[in-house]
Order: structure tokens, then sequence, then C-alpha cells
């Protein structure tokens, strides 16, 4: 249903939504060039589900704002040839350039994270941190969870999209990391679900 009602939201930004040209307009008339004026109807589409400058308030739906720039050009690109299988984004992207995708990846990273007030329960705590020690995830992850190129921030992210993320490597829904969905088949649901929680409490630091 969220998916439906997202692509029902992308269609109206489409059709309708006069905010970025009000804002191109608001920039011009103060003689502030707006860097990111090519992509704007780009950027219209990605904010009805991710978010004004992709700080989503849909659970399912990942903040994009902060995260890494190589990280989420190459999902983009992915998604387009589609080595990552999602039936929602493809459509957005298919017909958009690779300088435009990096554009795109250039405008969400250059947002600010937003603050997230979750704390992760002791329990949840407990299980996460022997997973994280079993998978080795700070050696790619950063024991900050905050990302490095192409890998994603993890720390402040929805525990929905981080639980559903991880459970369709587990399943083989997503294949564009082979190495995470072997990781993801070790563990058991109640682990992701525990992790899920754990990093969106954790503070980047």
């Amino acid at each position: 249903m969220k998916r439906i009602i997202c692509l029902v939201a992308a269609c109206l930004m489409l059709a309708a939504g006069p905010g970025y040209t009000d804002q191109n307009q608001s920039a011009e008339s103060t003689g502030v060039k707006d860097e990111y004026a090519d992509i704007r109807d780009a950027l219209q589409t990605c904010v009805a589900c991710h978010g004004e400058k992709g700080v989503s308030e849909i659970p399912a739906n990942p903040i994009l704002a902060g995260q890494e720039f190589y990280y989420l050009y190459v999902q983009l690109k992915d998604i387009k040839s589609g080595l990552r299988d999602s039936a929602i984004m493809y459509p957005m992207v298919a017909g958009i350039e690779k300088d435009e995708l990096k554009r795109i990846a250039d405008y969400f990273s250059k947002q600010s994270w937003p603050a997230v007030d979750y704390i992760a329960d002791d329990k949840d705590i407990i299980t996460a941190k022997k997973a994280v020690t079993a998978g080795q995830c700070v050696a790619c992850h950063l024991g900050s969870f905050s990302g490095n190129s192409r890998v994603p921030r993890l720390a402040g992210q929805h525990t929905e999209y981080l639980q559903n993320t991880m459970l369709d490597f587990k399943h083989k829904v997503r294949l564009n990391s082979p190495s995470k969905g072997a990781l993801f088949a070790s563990y058991s649901e109640q682990d992701i679900q525990s992790l899920a929680r754990y990093l969106t409490g954790h503070k980047g630091q």
C-alpha cells in the first residue's frame, strides 16, 4: 500500500507541483544561482517519496539527506540497469542520463542528515552487537556507521527501511551486493530486527 501511495504521490508531483519553479524564481530574484536548476524536475519527483531535501518521513523509504554521494549514485545506476530490482524506482530513473544521476546523488549528499531521537533497548543492543562482531560490519561501515564513499550511512536510518533491506538481502530479493546476501543469510530474522533498531538509535559518532 505504501508503495502505491508513493507512486501516486510522485505522479501528482510531476503533474502539478509548483514548489521548485517557485524556488527557481526566488533564486533568480535574489541573484543567487541555483546550481541544481537543470535537475529540479527530477528532484521534485524524488521528494514525493523521500521528503523535502531527502528527509524521509515515511519509515519504509530511506533518508537520503546526507547519505554518501558515491553510494547514492551507484544505487541509482544499479536500479536503472536492473541490477538492483525496484518496481517503484525503475520508472523514475529509467530515462535519466548518467550525468544527471550523479547530480541527483550530489544534491542529496550535500543535505544535512536529520537528528533521530530513537533509542534501542538493551536487549536489541546486546543482540545487535553480537551480529556486528560476527559480520565484521565496522570493517566497512566504520564504528560510527556513518558511511564512507561506496558504503552507506546506517546510523539514524529508518528502522523499517533497514530491516526490509536486510531481509531482501537475506531472501535474495536484492542482488547487487552478493557479500551482503551471504552475510544476512546467516542471520535470523530476530537478529536483523534487533540490528535495524540498534542502527536507527546509533548517533553516528
